[in-house]
C-alpha cells in the first residue's frame, strides 16, 4: 500500500502545505486522533480514528486500499508519532510529509528565534523542567501530559527561576488561540489547556557544568558532605552522560547529587539516606541549585533500591555496613553499571574491594590526601584534610 504521513500542522486544515492537502486528497482512507481527522469528515473518504502506532499498523494491514494517509498534528519530525509508526510499516510504500511545527508556529509569533533553543517534551511525562531552564537560555516545552503551563511555572519558582520569563501559547491555530507572556512569579492559575506550550527566556543562563563546587555553597546541617575535590574527582570520574540514571547512596547534604544531576538534565538522580536530616538536606539543595532532576528517598539501602530505576552511575558514599548486598541490587538492577565508592576508612577500602572481586568487577584506586591553606596571623599555614579513598569499578 502507499501510505503518505502527512504532518498537517498546528490546526489540521487552514496550516496544511500544498504538497499535504494533495496526499490527502489523493488517499483513500485517512488514519488518526479525532482531532486530526475532524477536519476532513466531510471529505467522502473512508476515516478510522486511531493514535497507537500498532493500532495504527493493524488498520492498514487489514485495509484493502491502495493508498492510505496517516494524519499527525504538527510536524512528522518534531516529537511525533511518526517516530514510532515508521518501523511497523517497513512493508509498505511510505512517503513523508512534514508540516509546520507547534514550535515554529508559536516561535513566529512571539518573533523568537529557535537556532539555539533546548526542546522538551512533556507530553505525557512529567520530565526536567528547572535544569533544562537552569542550563539553556531558550527552552521550548511541547506541554499536552500531566503537566500543564501552571504546572511548569509553578515547578520555576519552587526552583528559583521567579524572574525567567515565559511565553504560553494554548489551543494554537485555533479559533480560541491565546498566547500570552509574563514572568515566572506573575504566573496565572488558568493556564491549564491540554493543548498548549511553553517558552523560557533565561538571560542569566548557567554557561558551564559546574565542578567541585565550593563547600560553603551548601546549605549545611549536621550530616557528612563529601568535599569538595574529592567531589569533583568522584563525580568526573563517571563520566555520566546527560541521559543517565544515577544512585547517590548515602547521600548526606546532597552535594554530589548537584553535581551528578548537572550532568544529566534528561536523566535522573536518585539520591538515598537513612537519615531523615540528610534527605531534607537534600532536597534544599536541590532546590537552591535549581535540580528538579533529583528524587530524595528516606530509607535503609539496600532494602528501599529495588523500587527505582535501574542505574548507569552509582555513588556509595555510605553504605552502613551494607556494602556487598548493595552491590547486588546495583548488578540485579544493571550488571554492566558504573561504581565509585568513597572511603575513609581500611575496612569501608577492604569491604568494596570484596564487593568488586565478588561481582566480578574490574576497579582501580586512587588516594586522595587535600590540604588547604589557612592564615594565622601574619603566616600561611597548611590544613590538611583526612585522606580519602576512592575506589572506582565497572561491573561485568
Amino acid at each position: 500500500m502507499k501510505v503518505f504521513v502527512v504532518g498537517i500542522g498546528v490546526n489540521g486544515e487552514d496550516s496544511l502545505t500544498i504538497e499535504a492537502k494533495e496526499a490527502i486528497s489523493e488517499a483513500e482512507l485517512l488514519i488518526g486522533a479525532e482531532r486530526m481527522t475532524k477536519p476532513f469528515s466531510d471529505s467522502g473518504k473512508i476515516i478510522e480514528n486511531a493514535c497507537i502506532a500498532q493500532d495504527i499498523a493493524d488498520i492498514l494491514e487489514k485495509s484493502n486500499f491502495e493508498t492510505a494517509a496517516v494524519l499527525m498534528s504538527g510536524d512528522c519530525g518534531f516529537f511525533s508519532g511518526a517516530k514510532k509508526l515508521l518501523p511497523l510499516l517497513e512493508y509498505h510504500e511510505i512517503t513523508i510529509i512534514s508540516g509546520i511545527s507547534s514550535m515554529a508556529y508559536f516561535c513566529g509569533k512571539i518573533g523568537i528565534s529557535y537556532e539555539n533553543m533546548r526542546f522538551i517534551s512533556l507530553h505525557g511525562r512529567h520530565g526536567n523542567i528547572a535544569i533544562n531552564t537552569l542550563f539553556s537560555e531558550k527552552c521550548f516545552y511541547l506541554l499536552g501530559g500531566e503537566m500543564t503551563a501552571a504546572d511548569v511555572c509553578q515547578r520555576l519558582c519552587d526552583y528559583g527561576f521567579s524572574d525567567v520569563t515565559v511565553y504560553v501559547g494554548e489551543n494554537l491555530g485555533y479559533e480560541n488561540e491565546q498566547v500570552v507572556s509574563f514572568k515566572v512569579s506573575e504566573f496565572r492559575d488558568d493556564l491549564t489547556s491540554k493543548l498548549s506550550v511553553l517558552v523560557t527566556e533565561n538571560p542569566d543562563f548557567m554557561r558551564f557544568i559546574p565542578c567541585s563546587i565550593s563547600d560553603e555553597s551548601f546549605i549545611r546541617g549536621s550530616v557528612p558532605m563529601t568535599k569538595s575535590i574529592v567531589r569533583g574527582n568522584i563525580v568526573s570520574s563517571l563520566e555520566i552522560g546527560k541521559n543517565d540514571i544515577c544512585w547517590d547512596i548515602g547521600c548526606g547534604t546532597g552535594s554530589i547529587s548537584i553535581e551528578m544531576a548537572f550532568r544529566c538534565p534528561d536523566g535522573m538522580v536518585y539520591a538515598f539516606d537513612k537519615n531523615s536530616e540528610a534527605i531534607e538536606l537534600t532536597i534544599k539543595n536541590s532546590r537552591r541549585f535549581g535540580c528538579d532532576n533529583i528524587t530524595a528517598i528516606d530509607g535503609i539501602c539496600p532494602d528501599i533500591l529495588g523500587n527505582f530505576n535501574a542505574p548507569n552511575k552509582v555513588f556509595i558514599g555510605g553504605s552502613s555496613g551494607n556494602m556487598n548486598e548493595i552491590f547486588k541490587c546495583v548488578y540485579n538492577k544493571n550488571p554492566c553499571a558504573d561504581i565509585a565508592v568513597s572511603a575513609v576508612s581500611l575496612e569501608t577500602l577492604t569491604q568494596a574491594q570484596e564487593a568488586f572481586e565478588t561481582f566480578g568487577g574490574e576497579y582501580s584506586i586512587v588516594q586522595i590526601a587535600v590540604t588547604e591553606n589557612r592564615k594565622i596571623g601574619n603566616h600561611t599555614m597548611l590544613s590538611a584534610q583526612n585522606p580519602v579513598f576512592i575506589i572506582r569499578g565497572k561491573l561485568q
